[in-house]
C-alpha cells in the first residue's frame, strides 16, 4: 500500500508521511530527484551506500573536465543545492533526514576523492572509512546529526564524516608513507 506524502507546498497538510518512496515519488519534484540521487536512495540495500558509490563516477567526469578551483566551487554548490533539496524532501517526507535521501552521501564524497590521490587503493580506504563514520556517527558526527534539523542538518554529518575521513587519511600518510 503506497501512502501519498504531504503536499511539498504545505507540509502541513493532513496526509501520512510516505514511508517508502518509489520513482513516482523522487520524479514528482526536482528536489526530490537531487535529494534521492537521481533514484540511487531508492535502492532497498544500503542506499547510503549505493549514494556513496554514486560519487565515483560523478568524481571521474567532473575532475576530467573541470580544473581544481572549479571542482571545488561545484562541490560548494552542491552542497548548497543539498540543502534546499533535503530541506523540501525531508518536510515532503514527514521524516527530516530519510535514508533515501543521498545527496549528502554524494557531495561529501566527492569532496574526500577531491583530496586524496587517485589511486585504488587510497579510494577504498577512503569508502570505507567514509561509511564507517557515516554509518556509526562518532561523536561530534552524532551530535550534529541529533541536533541539526532540516536540510542543513542532514548535509553537515556527512560534512564532518568526510572530514574525519581526510584526517585519518593524513594521519596514516604521516604515519605509514614518511
Amino acid at each position: 500500500m503506497t501512502i501519498s506524502a504531504p503536499d511539498i507546498e504545505n507540509p502541513n497538510s493532513s496526509k501520512q508521511p510516505l514511508p517508502h518512496p518509489d520513482f513516482k515519488f523522487v520524479s514528482r519534484h526536482l528536489s526530490h530527484f537531487i535529494a534521492f540521487g537521481g533514484g540511487a536512495g531508492l535502492s532497498a540495500v544500503a542506499p547510503g551506500t549505493i549514494g556513496t558509490l554514486v560519487a565515483f563516477p560523478l568524481y571521474w567526469l567532473l575532475d576530467y573536465y573541470l580544473d581544481p578551483i572549479l571542482f571545488l566551487i561545484l562541490i560548494d554548490i552542491l552542497f548548497i543545492l543539498g540543502i534546499w533539496a533535503c530541506g523540501i524532501t525531508g518536510k515532503a517526507l514527514g521524516s527530516h533526514d530519510h535514508g533515501g535521501m543521498v545527496w549528502d552521501e554524494i557531495v561529501a564524497f566527492l569532496l574526500v576523492l577531491y583530496f586524496i590521490p587517485d589511486e585504488w587503493t587510497w579510494q577504498l580506504a577512503a569508502f570505507l572509512l567514509f561509511r564507517l563514520f557515516d554509518i556509526a556517527k562518532p561523536q561530534p558526527i552524532r551530535y550534529y546529526d541529533n541536533k541539526l534539523r532540516g536540510g542543513f542538518g542532514v548535509m553537515f554529518d556527512d560534512l564532518l564524516a568526510a572530514f574525519f575521513t581526510l584526517l585519518c587519511l593524513a594521519g596514516w600518510k604521516a604515519i605509514v608513507l614518511t
